[in-house]
């Protein structure tokens, strides 16, 4: 009974974690997006960066409103199902949560509501300044919450107390400038803004050539080619963060979780000059005798743990007999091979569906060139579902990796080594099968009316295109002051 509600929950949260995270990466990148298409908009008095700022903006909101939805449900599994683990980490893992809420989503929605219902009201230079503070607080909500994230996979600033039985705090500042977040927040939020790069880019370009195709080339090089090219900016720009970040979180993932890293190439046996295979053919257990590796280059998995092509790196049967000697044998201390290997490629492959996109915008439309070249439009269309795939990915491989561990060992020396937990440790001893069976198929049935409707919204509106004449409604904008101080609305009037 115990194995199958522990294996529920983790099928629950997992669930529910990757649900959620589809939404996350487009809400931080595509706000900051939108707040440059007003500042252009304020700064130049035109009025296209108008029609791209209402047009987009509509799509963040929406997606803003299904990711808080379901965010929320992350927050009542942890004192829920995995109450075990809240117990044993809380005063640790809790703080930078609500550091979160209390500085980050507080300000975020109460400005997004300003900038929701304060366009006629508000001058525009304030209005603008209410969508800079949600694209902030966004990305500071992302910092706290990857602070925690990041201790559950290289626990400091903390200490077992034997007396409670509990991890307790010591160092907030450690917690909240652990390396690991340092090198995760960048590459987290690269991939944000990589994510609305290619969503903004890829619009636009299928907008473009639909336009140019139907005659009106006129519109598509005045309003949506300048947003293909804010977007392929954002792409390219934050496409090198990412691959920067990344070797950096990686070499740092060979030194505080080497069993991941190991898995993620399936190295099962201490050697140098590990190579990196492409692909891959066996069955989905974790016999490695069962894998066939093709495509391999040598020295790649080396030079990426060490800046060295001929490095030794440990295997994952080595590391085994590790674990084994230090926290106690029975336990199988490899992640799922399968899993961990295909998302860490997979995670790299959707991507590259988003580089096809940026090298053939940028040729298509060089010299200020519009494009009806009916390729550009399927490689728009091909990479809006494979970015948001590329994020998932990479977030499956962060969190499978570091099983079995819900709070990963810290091999550093300096570091407190008995702070850690494993999965099987963290699940809730109250909460059984059935309870956690009803809640995931209840979730699953409601996640699922929740998608049908995010995506006829999103089509809805970006089928429907920009406004063709908008109004500026600012107060500002002196076609809008009443002539007759009698007409003026009161100010709490609706």
């Amino acid at each position: 009974m115990a194995a199958d509600a522990l294996d529920l929950a983790r099928w629950q949260f997992g669930v529910t974690t990757v649900y959620h995270f589809i939404f996350v990466p487009l809400t931080i990148g595509l706000s900051t997006l939108v707040a440059i298409m007003q500042t252009l908009w304020v700064r130049r008095a035109d009025k296209r960066w108008l029609r791209l700022t209402k047009f987009f903006g509509k799509l963040l909101l929406i997606n803003f409103a299904i990711g808080i939805a379901t965010g929320i449900v992350q927050e009542f599994q942890f004192g829920m199902n995995w109450s075990e683990y809240s117990r044993f980490v809380g005063d640790i893992f809790g703080a930078p949560l609500a550091l979160e809420a209390l500085i980050a989503f507080f300000v975020e929605s109460t400005f997004l509501g300003l900038w929701i219902f304060g366009w006629d009201k508000l001058p525009k230079r304030v209005h603008l300044a209410t969508i800079w503070l949600v694209a902030g607080a966004s990305t500071v909500s992302a910092y706290f919450i990857l602070s925690a994230n990041s201790w559950m996979q290289h626990p400091v600033g903390a200490q077992f107390d034997p007396e409670t039985g509990r991890a307790t705090m010591v160092d907030l500042g450690a917690v909240l400038t652990n390396p690991t977040v340092l090198a995760a927040f960048p590459h987290t939020v690269g991939a944000a803004f990589l994510t609305a790069g290619t969503f903004v880019a890829a619009i636009c370009a299928w907008w473009m050539v639909r336009l140019v195709r139907a005659g009106d080339e006129a519109k598509a090089r005045e309003v949506y080619r300048p947003g293909l090219q804010l977007g392929l900016v954002v792409m390219v720009v934050s496409a090198a963060v990412v691959a920067l970040s990344g070797h950096w979180q990686g070499q740092l993932m060979f030194s505080q979780q080497p069993m991941k890293m190991a898995a993620a190439e399936a190295h099962m046996d201490t050697s140098s000059q590990v190579p990196m295979s492409l692909f891959a053919v066996g069955d989905l257990s974790n016999n490695p005798e069962s894998v066939r590796r093709y495509v391999e280059i040598p020295g790649v998995t080396s030079f990426l743990a060490t800046n060295h092509w001929d490095a030794e790196l440990q295997g994952v049967n080595d590391l085994q007999r590790l674990y084994e000697e230090k926290y106690g044998a029975g336990v199988d201390y490899v992640p799922n091979l399968a899993v961990t290997f295909w998302s860490f490629r997979l995670m790299i492959g959707f991507a590259l569906f988003a580089g096809v996109l940026a090298l053939l915008a940028l040729w298509l439309t060089r010299q200020g060139r519009v494009s009806d070249n009916p390729w550009l439009r399927r490689a728009a269309l091909w990479s809006l579902p494979t970015i948001f795939l590329a994020s998932s990915a990479g977030w499956i491989f962060t969190e499978m990796g570091r099983q079995p561990w819900v709070v990963a060992p810290n091999p550093n020396p300096e570091g407190v080594d008995m702070v850690w937990q494993l999965t099987a440790r963290g699940v809730s001893a109250q909460v059984g099968p059935v309870s956690v069976v009803l809640s995931l198929v209840l979730f699953t049935l409601l996640y699922g009316v929740l998608a049908v409707a995010w995506y006829r919204l999103m089509h809805r509106y970006t089928v429907g295109g920009v406004e063709d004449d908008p109004h500026d409604p600012s107060p500002d904008n002196p076609a809008n002051r009443a002539t007759d101080e009698a007409d003026q609305p009161l100010s709490f009037a609706y």
